[in-house]
């Protein structure tokens, strides 16, 4: 990003302008409704070619984040060279890539009753035998992910979306951009969960605590949630949970300055366990309270608290 000039005030707002792409079903109305929402001025559905419109709003300090995708119906090569061409001139632009497996996909579309936006385009597949057919669900997401691959390639972040409910997203979009003026450069983003259900896709680093004793298997703890006060302090209050945090605050107290140092904006962290109610979110909130007090911005999720027991 530039420096700003000698006249002007190092309070003044950072400008930014983010691209906001990925796969229909995959979140996009609901990020950029999220990023209007703390602030940004937002634009759906813009042709690229009119990308470059919008560099001088962000070199003049205003955020802004546009969706750009298949729906354009213009060559989504001309986006990523406009996209590089503001890099070249030090426009602060990020691109954001939301992705989600087809699986979840075809399930929403079927939810949403909603045609797929290249379902109603010119496009057609051409089967075996040679002849031409309104393309299946199946096939225009195939065909989506074609069209998108150049934006994917040059995106400075991807989220997967397959396992988020619609608060998961709002909070991963809030956590991202809404500190984006604030002078800390690492902001970051702890998510609870049962390896039951999955890792998260976006986790930059992952802590398995499967290791640690259980409240599961006592029967007074089992109900409760790691908000519990009384799972609290059985889990935290574990000589060997201690030992584990104590390695695991060394540990990050040396990697995220690191982090920093490189330039790195954003860290995901995962914190999991059997079925993500009990030890991984007492740990959790024991790391976003660790983190609050070494200076760092951070947002806890507890992705896997309300599914079931471990």
């Amino acid at each position: 990003m530039a420096k700003a000039g000698a006249g002007r005030s190092r309070h003044e707002p950072t400008g930014q302008l983010v691209v906001l792409t990925g796969l229909s079903g995959a979140g996009k109305t609901l990020a950029l409704q999220t990023l209007e929402d703390i602030g940004y001025f937002c634009i759906d559905n813009l042709p690229p070619s009119m990308l470059a419109m919008l560099f001088t709003r962000a070199k003049r300090g205003q955020r802004v984040a546009v969706v750009v995708d298949a729906r354009a119906g213009e060559p989504l090569t001309d986006a990523v060279q406009t996209i590089q061409r503001g890099r070249n001139q030090r426009i602060p632009v990020e691109v954001l890539f939301l992705d989600c497996a087809d699986e979840v996909l075809l399930r929403r579309f079927k939810e949403t009753r909603r045609p797929h936006p290249l379902a109603n385009s010119e496009w057609r597949r051409v089967d075996s035998e040679g002849r031409t057919a309104q393309g299946s669900l199946q096939d225009a997401i195939t065909r989506e992910r074609e069209l998108l691959a150049p934006l994917r390639e040059i995106a400075d972040r991807t989220l997967d979306t397959t396992l988020f409910r619609p608060q998961d997203l709002r909070e991963a979009i809030r956590a991202m951009y809404h500190e984006a003026n604030a002078p800390a450069p690492l902001r970051l983003r702890i998510i609870s969960f049962g390896y039951k259900y999955g890792i998260p896709a976006d986790a930059d680093l992952v802590f398995d605590v499967r290791f640690l004793r259980n409240p599961h298997y006592v029967p007074e703890l089992q109900p409760r949630p790691g908000t519990d006060p009384a799972v609290q302090d059985y889990v935290l209050g574990d000589k060997q949970t201690q030992a584990f945090l104590a390695e695991l605050e060394r540990f990050l107290a040396h990697l995220l300055p690191q982090y920093r140092q490189e330039g790195k904006a954003y860290l995901t962290i995962g914190i999991g366990c059997t079925g993500g109610r009990h030890r991984s979110v007492v740990l959790a909130n024991y790391l976003g309270e660790w983190f609050a007090q070494q200076g760092y911005r951070a947002a806890v999720e507890h992705r896997d608290l309300e599914r079931g027991e471990e």
